[in-house]
């Protein structure tokens, strides 16, 4: 009898241990949405799991997994480059979310290669792969560069950084030359000291500091640039003279993503998931179409739905069982996400909203997925969670 009265305690053991966290999450957050589940698919806390939940950032996490799906890991941007018989340079932007300081420094060396190093007699831009008329829900028209507007071609995200003392200003970065642009634009928007600012007002200003930018590292490279910088098309039947391949795969450029958190890179990578299946020129519809088909295929289109790419609109919704079936989904890339504590995860943070998402190592349960997100303004709440989560479980 004892032996068996022994073996029913041990059983209940687990039970007690899982139903105590479940309390004292419970307790943390009642109103909150607590998700875990294990690698055997068990559920081991559910708390509100169906209500739906604005996501903010961790959006990001089903973007990046999309991108994986459709692009492939492997993928790299391009930029092209052409040359006319009279020497002005056109360039085509593919929409790259990386075209920063490093890489335009590599892109114009092998550009000054290709095209020699007699002046150019011009710039011009083409950025018909993004038509004029694309906006992303949430986004606003501030100076803030998390509100910075997409684009075929922007550098450095579409932001300017720099330091302003009176009415000089330099460029905060080493590697980025200050350019005109660069200059009118910090004076009459940005304040005093170190800041960064988005190019959010006028499209047009974002493509003529890429032109300027390209420019100054054109002559950096031994070239130089003695016309103007305008828009336009590329003419027809016109060849590259150089296709620049943006020197990080996808998957790095995933990885910085949601280390970094950018809205920018976030959309950029939406937007391209919509223009390679289904062609070119982007728009929002096309890229919302194919997340819609994928959601679809895995059985999560009324448990995931998006409006945009990176997580700054509100509309936004997911549910917790929706997002940890996806979980699953990516767990071949949570190396992806940012690490610690036992922990791969992604935050997501708005006015009013706390959420968080990933992968955790527990001591019960081995690792599991989890799901968290709460209507309130403390942060730090989610990762006390998360640390029951890990040590109850």
């Amino acid at each position: 009898m004892w032996p068996h009265l022994l073996a029913c305690a041990l059983l209940l053991l687990p039970a007690q241990a899982l139903a105590g966290a479940k309390e004292k999450l419970a307790a943390l957050a009642p109103s909150g949405l607590v998700l875990v589940i294990d690698e055997k698919g068990n559920e081991l806390v559910a708390q509100n799991a169906d209500k739906p939940f604005v996501p903010a950032s961790v959006a990001k996490i089903v973007t990046a997994w999309l991108a994986l799906e459709v692009l492939g890991a492997d993928y790299r941007f391009k930029t092209r480059f052409y040359l006319g018989s009279d020497r002005v340079l056109y360039i085509r932007g593919g929409g790259d979310p990386f075209l920063i300081s490093e890489e335009l420094a590599q892109l114009a060396s092998a550009l000054v290669a290709a095209t020699g190093k007699q002046p150019l007699s011009g710039v011009v831009l083409d950025a018909s792969y993004y038509p004029s008329g694309i906006r992303i829900p949430g986004i606003e028209n501030t100076d803030e560069a998390y509100d910075a507007l997409n684009s075929a071609l922007a550098v450095n995200f579409n932001t300017i950084h720099a330091v302003r003392k009176g009415k000089t200003v330099r460029s905060a970065e080493e590697q980025t030359p200050i350019t005109p642009l660069a200059i009118s634009q910090f004076l009459a928007r940005g304040a005093q000291g170190r800041g960064r600012i988005s190019l959010t007002q006028n499209l047009a200003v974002g493509l003529q500091y890429a032109g300027e930018l390209i420019a100054a590292f054109i002559e950096r490279a031994g070239g130089s640039v003695k016309g103007k910088i305008s828009t336009g098309a590329v003419p027809e039947g016109l060849e590259p003279v150089y296709v620049h391949h943006q020197s990080r795969p996808l998957s790095e450029i995933l990885a910085g993503l949601l280390l970094g958190s950018n809205n920018y890179i976030a959309n950029q990578v939406f937007l391209e998931i919509g223009g390679h299946r289904l062609g070119g020129p982007v728009s929002l519809e096309k890229s919302l179409q194919v997340a819609d088909e994928m959601l679809v295929r895995h059985s999560l289109a009324g448990s995931i739905k998006l409006e945009e790419g990176s997580g700054i609109s509100r509309g936004n919704r997911f549910t917790a069982r929706g997002l940890a079936q996806l979980l699953r989904l990516f767990e071949p890339h949570a190396a992806l996400l940012r690490s610690g504590n036992g922990a791969y995860f992604k935050t997501g943070t708005f006015s009013g909203v706390s959420t968080l998402a990933g992968y955790a190592d527990t001591s019960k349960h081995g690792r599991v997925r989890f799901v968290i997100a709460h209507t309130s303004n403390a942060g730090a709440m989610r990762f006390r969670l998360l640390k029951v989560i890990r040590s109850e479980l």
